[in-house]
């Protein structure tokens, strides 16, 4: 018998004055003049994570932090593109 792992993760929306200080402060202290402008709690196979949007002016990057609020990485998304294999 063959089983399949379905990952489901979880999005709830958090907002910003909710956010652990630590993910504050380093928005402030690595990405000087960007403001948070969303961000959502991911719960995946039991690890809590948060992405972070932040924007200045026209651009815009997503954070990933832990659950303690340490950085990640940073996200690469790449609205309105999608790339399909020619056949």
């Amino acid at each position: 018998m063959m089983g399949a792992l379905v990952v489901n993760a979880q999005r709830t929306p958090v907002k910003v004055v909710e956010l652990q200080k630590a993910i504050i402060d380093n928005v402030a202290k690595d990405y000087v003049g960007f403001t948070i402008k969303e961000a959502t709690q991911v719960v995946e196979n039991n690890v809590v994570t948060f992405e972070v949007v932040i924007t200045k002016g026209t651009t815009q990057e997503t954070l990933l932090y832990d659950k303690d609020g340490k950085f990640l990485k940073k996200v690469t998304v790449k609205a309105g593109t999608v790339k399909k294999d020619s056949c």
